[in-house]
């Protein structure tokens, strides 16, 4: 049987080596929660509010515990990682309060002696999770799936089984009924079966692109249905009458956050000509000064990259937009000595067709890109295969809520980085994947939306 071994990208360490669930065992977990959950969809919102809030309460009483997990398996800063799980306990308290809300019966006026709408939950959900947020990505799934009356399975990655596990004790622990929260520690290979089981009946996944396609593929085929969230190329616009250092300071922190392994962290600065150079300046010494260094120093501004094969991956993709004509301008070298480190990296020049500019790079590294005006910079930035977040800086805020709108992307902030709030719904468009999670939106994305008429 094969094991998921956790490596620490500070150091290149192992930390820990996790035996894999066989097929058949995998199977047993999910039957067991297509059990529980006959019973749990019987409870009601009170009860599982209050379970809810309990595990609020065990994320804040093991903040740091968890935060120094996420940190040595994939390298976040430690600040970043307490914020990580603060979030967690966010989302529990939200739904906890909100649930019974979302998902009252809705009255429709008809011929009927009374007819409405319901919400019913229905069955087990596998998740499959990716590493960059690896308590944060699970709660934004499993929290509403199981406040719905569902039950939640994980196929989480490899590198963070600590953390798959520390989730599923975190359920335990609050005292929600075993088996209504899994994790399956089973090898990439096993997902197909998972998936065409007959006791899963969704599925729901945050990864790349090609990883969507396949995981749509199988549950298609099987009409199960999903939710995506896949990777963003996210664009943010710069008008000329922007706080110049403001929205450097800004882009700085939107490219370096999660030592830039963020799906909705800004990607393309496109920058109106007028102010264009000044920016680079700018923006190019505090990328510079940031510091890169151990994620555990409180003072680290970024940390390693997750892997080894994910840092040289995104080398390569430097290096060939700059094969293509872009230019560098800072960083681009593989940092010597251990971790997998990768220093902020700017590119200029960067034009549509371009690596940097046609695909996500998923680390440090920021395309600046210059536009004549306000009209091409719109087109430049809905001039891509992704649509997932989107920004828009800037002095006025009307002009700028006149850009957002014409944005293509599941999310437009103005003068603020893109951000997932449990209060609003979160995912994307075109090849950025489809659904909804968050806010009451993505708890009625995993139920039985139902009709019922009486006469």
């Amino acid at each position: 049987m094969s094991k998921a071994t956790t490596i620490n990208p500070a150091n290149g360490e192992t930390v820990n080596e996790y035996e894999r669930i066989d097929l058949v065992k995998a199977k047993e977990k999910i039957a067991s929660a297509k059990e529980v959950f006959t019973s749990w969809k019987q409870t009601s919102f009170a009860e599982r509010s209050k379970l809810m809030h309990t595990l609020a309460d065990h994320f804040e009483g093991n903040k740091e515990e968890y935060a120094k997990l996420a940190t040595t398996e994939m390298g976040k800063t430690i600040v970043q990682a307490r914020k990580e799980i603060e979030k967690c306990a966010w989302i529990c308290r939200f739904y906890a309060d909100k649930s019974e809300h979302f998902l009252a019966n809705e009255t429709v006026e008809t011929e009927a002696t009374r007819s409405y709408v319901t919400f019913q939950p229905m069955g087990v959900i596998l998740a499959v999770m990716p590493w960059n947020f690896p308590f944060y990505q699970v709660i934004r799934f499993a929290v509403p799936a199981i406040m719905a009356g569902n039950t939640g399975v994980l196929k989480h990655a490899s590198n963070v089984q600590g953390s798959a596990f520390a989730l599923e004790d975190a359920f335990v622990k609050a005292g929600f009924p075993k088996g209504v929260f899994t994790n399956l520690n089973i090898s990439a290979e096993n997902v197909k079966d998972i998936i065409e089981d007959k006791n899963i009946v969704a599925v729901t996944l945050t990864g790349s692109d090609p990883a969507g396609r396949s995981v749509a593929t199988i549950a298609g085929a099987n009409l199960k249905k999903t939710v995506l969230e896949l990777g963003g190329s996210d664009a943010y616009i710069i008008l000329d009458d922007a706080d110049i250092d403001a929205a450097a300071e800004l882009a700085t922190f939107g490219r370096l956050q999660n030592n830039g392994q963020t799906c909705i962290a800004a990607k393309r600065f496109i920058v109106l000509d007028s102010i264009y150079d000044k920016f680079l300046e700018i923006f190019t010494n505090k990328m510079r000064n940031a510091k890169m260094g151990d994620p555990m120093d409180e003072t680290s501004y970024y940390g390693p990259m997750a892997r080894f094969d994910l840092r040289d991956e995104l080398h390569e993709q430097v290096l060939k937009t700059v094969s293509q004509g872009g230019r560098l301008i800072l960083g681009g070298e593989i940092h010597e000595g251990k971790g997998a480190y990768y220093p902020a990296t700017i590119l200029v020049d960067v034009q549509p067709g371009m690596e940097a500019f046609d695909n996500e790079l998923f680390g440090p590294v920021a395309s600046v890109i210059r536009a004549k005006d306000e009209s091409e910079a719109i087109a430049l930035a809905n001039n891509s295969q992704f649509g997932l977040g989107s920004g828009v800086i800037t002095s006025d805020k009307e002009r700028g809520e006149k850009v957002a709108l014409q944005l293509e992307a599941g999310s437009s902030f103005v003068n603020k980085l893109v951000t997932s709030d449990p209060r609003l719904p979160f995912g994307g468009i075109k090849n950025s994947g489809y659904g909804r999670e968050l806010s009451s939106y993505g708890i009625r994305e995993f139920v039985n939306i139902k009709s019922i008429w009486i006469d």
